[in-house]
């Protein structure tokens, strides 16, 4: 009997055992099917978040107008000029204004260096001869108020370039300096008494300065002619050394009596007459060469509509007789009103320059004139 009984339980151990023994190899196997199912959820959740990325870097590529109601101005034009008109546009639409003052040249530089990611929304700055050569930089748009534009010659035909203002090149005269002096154009600016104090732009780095010279190159000698440039180095010899970088330098140097005579544009000089300070325009006697300025909306520009809006307010009738009215400017529109202090423009000798030509050869030119300016120092 115990023998009996031993075997049952040696019996019983080894099934037992046995038993333990299938669960521990069944177990074994399972593992790796537990790995390998770890493994297939990591690459699943390695290309959903692959995908995730993919489709997070088209959204961002996708060009969107900001969702911010304002509208970006880059503009040479003075604060005082601005303001009111600003003020006007905000009341009228409710769209905000970030206004970005500088020089013509550095606001061209500013939005080229920005084309890969437009910041600017409009260039409210320069003429057609100093935008036109990097005119790839703007949008096509035509404003409907282009019906009302003065004349043929200043229509937005290039569709990316509104003319927005009239401007002619002008002499400002400081009549605290003057005395007896004569300056009643670009010849009596040779006179030796003046040297060391005419206030002159830079053409390659303002729009003023070189409306200046494509005025005086046809002024004094009818274009790119030996006879012009003879006199533009004449001019540079009599300034001395003296060269400015901005407009606004010509304008203060002269009001401030820096300088007995500036050459500039008609608003700004027009600016300080209306303060009060000693100053007076000069219509030069040779020639003076009416230009249009430009309004242009800057290509992808993040506000869209509301450059469209701003174009549409400086060109209309409203803000064009308030800058003939009120701001000392000439518009660009055939149904304004006469300008209280600018001189008619029937009582200019105004002559007319060829701007194609003068775009095709602006580069020649200001090299040709900074040469000049360099050998009689």
């Amino acid at each position: 009997m115990k023998k009996m009984l031993s075997v049952f339980l040696v019996m019983s151990l080894m099934a037992g055992l046995s038993a333990c023994g299938s669960k521990t190899a069944d177990a074994g196997k399972a593992e790796p099917a537990k790995t390998e199912a770890k493994a297939q959820s990591g690459e699943e959740k390695k290309e959903t978040e692959e995908k995730k990325e993919s489709g997070e870097k088209k959204e961002s590529g996708e060009k969107k107008e900001s969702g911010d109601n304002t509208v970006v101005v880059y503009s040479a034009y003075s604060l005082e000029f601005l303001d009111p008109l600003v003020e006007e546009f905000e009341k009228e639409t409710g769209v905000k204004v970030d206004l970005i003052a500088a020089g013509t040249g550095e606001l061209l530089k500013r939005i080229e260096s920005e084309t890969s990611n437009p910041l600017g929304d409009i260039l409210f700055a320069g003429t057609v001869s100093t935008v036109a050569p990097q005119a790839y930089l703007f949008e096509d748009y035509v404003s409907p108020n282009e019906e009302f534009v003065i004349s043929e010659e200043h229509k937005n035909v290039e569709k990316s370039i509104t003319r927005a203002t009239l401007m002619p090149s002008v002499l400002m005269v400081n009549t605290n300096l003057i005395g007896d002096l004569e300056i009643n154009g670009y010849e009596d600016l040779l006179n030796p008494e003046l040297k060391g104090k005419i206030a002159a732009a830079n053409p390659a780095q303002t729009a003023s300065g070189w409306e200046h010279l494509v005025n005086m190159l046809y002024a004094m000698g009818g274009g790119d002619t030996d006879e012009a440039w003879n006199f533009v180095e004449k001019f540079c010899e009599n300034l001395d050394g003296k060269l400015l970088s901005s407009s606004s330098a010509v304008y203060k140097g002269v009001a401030d009596g820096e300088y007995t005579v500036g050459l500039t544009y008609e608003t700004g000089g027009a600016d300080y007459v209306v303060a009060g300070a000693p100053v007076k325009l000069v219509y030069m006697e040779e020639g003076v060469i009416f230009r249009g300025t430009n309004i242009c909306i800057v290509k992808d520009a993040p506000h869209m509509e509301n450059a469209q809006k701003f174009v549409d307010f400086i060109t209309g009738k409203e803000a064009q007789t308030m800058m003939v009215v009120d701001l000392n400017n000439r518009g660009i529109r055939n149904d304004l009103p006469d300008s209280p202090i600018l001189k008619p423009y029937s009582e200019v000798n105004v002559i007319k320059d060829d701007e194609s030509i003068a775009i095709d050869n602006k580069a020649n030119w200001i090299e040709h004139f900074t040469d000049i300016y360099t050998n009689v120092q």
